[in-house]
């Protein structure tokens, strides 16, 4: 039963990849137009996060049934945080990367996703390190990642919010980062 997990997580990988290969074109259209990079110390530790993630789930997942409804739900709310990711990523255009890249003196954008809440694709990342693990049942991926990236979270945002700049802050000013109102 496993081997269906273990091919959905080789999916993900695959669409990491593709997302890197797109954050790569990405940044050189932006350091044409005058980028600046900020955050590389923490990016490291965020790619080494990244990089386990998809492993241990698997190697956790050997060890684990599957949890019936609650595999079938987490399987839902992944999906949802794909589509949700992968509307931030197109509402972004260009300007999307993994990197920390600010162009001085771009104006914010705030269609898409980004209309409700500031960070819909660390939405997508937190609800991913969370719900795929428990696809499978792998709990203590979903804590121990989910924790991990909340750490590291708390250094990006900061790391990123302070490279966009008062125009940024002054555009999403009352936009909460993570839930939107209600």
């Amino acid at each position: 039963m496993v081997s269906w997990y273990y091919g959905l997580l080789a999916l993900i990988a695959c669409e990491r990849i593709a997302e890197l290969f797109l954050s790569r074109h990405n940044a050189r259209i932006a350091f044409s137009h005058g980028a600046v990079e900020s955050g590389a110390h923490h990016f490291r530790v965020m790619t080494v996060l990244h990089l386990l993630f998809l492993p241990c789930c698997a190697v956790e997942a050997s060890f684990r049934a599957f949890p019936g409804l609650l595999g079938w739900t987490s399987l839902a709310l992944a999906l949802a945080a794909q589509g949700l990711r992968w509307w931030a990523i197109g509402s972004l255009g260009w300007r999307w990367n993994v990197r920390v890249i600010a162009i001085p003196g771009e104006p914010p954008l705030r269609r898409g996703p980004y209309r409700f809440v500031r960070h819909p694709n660390y939405v997508a990342v937190c609800l991913e390190m969370l719900f795929v693990p428990l696809i499978h049942g792998a709990w203590i991926c979903a804590a121990a990642f989910s924790l991990a990236n909340a750490l590291l979270l708390r250094v990006r945002i900061r790391a990123e919010e302070q490279a966009l700049g008062g125009a940024y802050q002054q555009a999403f000013d009352g936009v909460p980062r993570f839930l939107p109102h209600g």
